[in-house]
């Protein structure tokens, strides 16, 4: 009998112990941001506190591309149609496809383009600037036009706030172990005055920021998550003729390259001349000098310190860039 209680006695506490390890972990492991969910690290650290705006749905329509004023060729930081909303707001009617869609402005781009049916003035070109070599060359060296097109989801506007006390249990535990181990490292870290950057993995990394709390509203201001790959050489000027070769195949229409600097870029790297150029060779919207014009000027969350992509506020100030690029044509 005494055996059976210690075991029954060990098996509780083993029980309890797991119980009170998952009510403390698991929550850690669901995640709103990409660079926290890539990072491990946790929400409560890196999470936007600052209320975005507000949005309305009918402005996220998408258009067919039949009756579409503009067409829009774009990666991730244009598939949730929010910097669109800026132009569906003044009346335009767009439509919007994935560069894996397409595949790439081929040579017969335009010819595709006629045959879809698109009768628009208007076309814009978006990218990140860490694709943007490997997007231009592709491009470049495709022939034909090879759609893989599915109807676009219906989408939402983004949240003006998340509920960062809400507790998840969905996720797994050794994510939440791993993610409140780094939590705890980190807050040791951020401690030390001399941090400035660390690898967290291959995807990435923590650095500091200047004026980190005037630009950010997560509870570790003064740091921000950012990709790890993104590179810190400035883009030459092979890419740029490359761009002016591909334009040559879509000059019917009114083209703009939406060319996204990277997090890292803005916050970290903002020296680069690459959009300086773009913007006297190709006449592209200057996207890093809007980006750092707002910095300047104390918009916090321009992008969230725990996401690649711009905020609802950074969305915006895009779209207005691109907005009065099209009144300019």
């Amino acid at each position: 009998m005494r055996h059976a209680k210690i075991f029954s006695l060990v098996v509780f506490s083993a029980l309890l112990a797991y119980g009170a390890i998952g009510f403390l972990c698991l929550p850690l492991a669901s995640f709103e941001g990409d660079l926290t969910r890539m990072g491990m690290v946790p929400e409560s650290h890196y999470g936007w506190t600052r209320e975005q705006p507000a949005l309305e749905p009918e402005w996220f329509t998408q258009s067919d591309i039949q009756e579409a004023d503009v067409l829009v060729i774009g990666d991730s930081f244009s598939v949730d149609r929010t910097w669109q909303t800026v132009l569906t707001r003044s009346g335009l009617r767009v439509h919007t496809r994935h560069w894996h869609d397409v595949q790439g402005i081929c040579g017969d781009f335009d010819l595709w383009l006629r045959q879809q049916g698109f009768k628009g003035k208007h076309l814009i070109i978006q990218i990140v600037e860490r694709n943007l070599v490997k997007y231009a060359n592709r491009s470049l060296n495709c022939s034909v036009t090879r759609s893989k097109y599915k109807p676009a989801p219906r989408r939402t506007p983004p949240p003006r706030l998340v509920d960062r006390a809400h507790r998840s249990y969905d996720g797994k535990m050794s994510v939440g172990l791993r993610t409140w181990f780094n939590g705890v490292r980190q807050e040791r870290r951020a401690l030390d005055a001399q941090f400035t950057n660390r690898v967290l993995n291959d995807d990435v990394r923590i650095a500091r920021v200047e004026n980190g709390c005037s630009l950010f509203s997560h509870r570790q201001c003064s740091e921000a998550l950012f990709l790890n790959w993104d590179k810190p050489e400035d883009i030459g000027e092979a890419t740029l003729a490359e761009i002016a070769t591909i334009n040559q195949r879509v000059r019917e229409w009114n083209t703009i390259w939406a060319i996204v600097p990277n997090k890292s870029t803005v916050y970290l790297q903002s020296g680069k001349t690459f959009w300086d150029r773009a913007e006297q060779q190709l006449h592209a919207p200057n996207l890093l000098r809007i980006a750092r014009q707002a910095i300047d000027a104390g918009t916090v969350d321009l992008y969230p310190g725990n996401n690649t992509h711009f905020s609802t506020t950074g969305y915006l100030l895009m779209g207005e860039t691109l907005k009065n690029a099209l009144d300019r044509r």
